[in-house]
């Protein structure tokens, strides 16, 4: 990407400050942006668009350029425009420790985070990473990779006022494959609904491989191992 000036970026999650996936988005960053990352100072994964309207909460500097936030995804976003509005070219949230495919864009606080930011008339990407239970565990450098070869195409096409992308990286097996990236609509298919009953007590049981999907739609191309590259509208 050739720009005269550099890219100016807000990044924030739903994992935590601390979060591996967090640090990958921020490798993954086109040389010689600038960033301020705002993020929840814990995991609050699922969320969804919660807010912050019923108490104070507290915003601590970690870094010149890091900060905590005591508070949902969302309001780190808003925490951090009412600070910076003028400063920001692009909001990024991830990359996110498991998928937000589908149905999943309705609870997750890093696609709200994003959307978030949408509301302010600001063009922003969130980035999941799906990992299957049956291999191996994330490798953090590898998604970087990816998000970061992504990044070059998604910068140079902003997504229109009131949308934002939403990508999602699949589950491969060690090694070097590149996945190819795939731009497809949303799988409106439900999660499962399966529970366990003990004492009363409901256990959410559903196996998330095992979800019904759409062939071409994200679900199918993130589990077939695309990237999938999806549009979403506020509208």
């Amino acid at each position: 990407m050739d720009r005269a000036t550099p890219l100016r970026c807000l990044l924030t999650n739903d994992d935590g400050l601390d979060a591996p996936g967090l640090a990958a988005l921020e490798d993954a960053l086109p040389d010689g942006s600038e960033k301020l990352v705002f993020a929840p100072e814990r995991e609050r994964s699922a969320c969804s668009h919660q807010v912050t309207t019923d108490r104070a909460f507290g915003v601590r500097r970690v870094s010149r350029r890091r900060y905590a936030v005591d508070a949902w995804p969302a309001d780190c976003v808003r925490v951090a425009l009412h600070q910076f509005a003028s400063r920001f070219d692009w909001v990024l949230a991830g990359i996110n420790h498991g998928a937000n495919l589908g149905a999943d864009v309705f609870y997750s606080g890093t696609v709200a985070a994003a959307r978030e930011a949408a509301l302010f008339g600001l063009p922003s990407i969130a980035v999941s990473h799906y990992r299957d239970r049956v291999l191996s565990a994330r490798d953090w450098r590898r998604a970087a990779a990816w998000t970061r070869d992504l990044l070059q195409w998604l910068l140079e096409r902003p997504p229109g006022r009131g949308e934002i992308w939403n990508v999602n990286l699949p589950s491969l097996p060690p090694g070097p494959a590149s996945p190819e990236w795939v731009e497809c609509d949303l799988d409106p298919s439900p999660l499962q609904l399966a529970y366990s009953v003990e004492g009363g007590d409901f256990h959410y049981e559903g196996l998330y491989s095992k979800r019904r999907r759409e062939p071409g739609r994200d679900v199918d191309v993130c589990f077939r191992g695309g990237i999938s590259v999806s549009r979403l509208s506020l509208g």
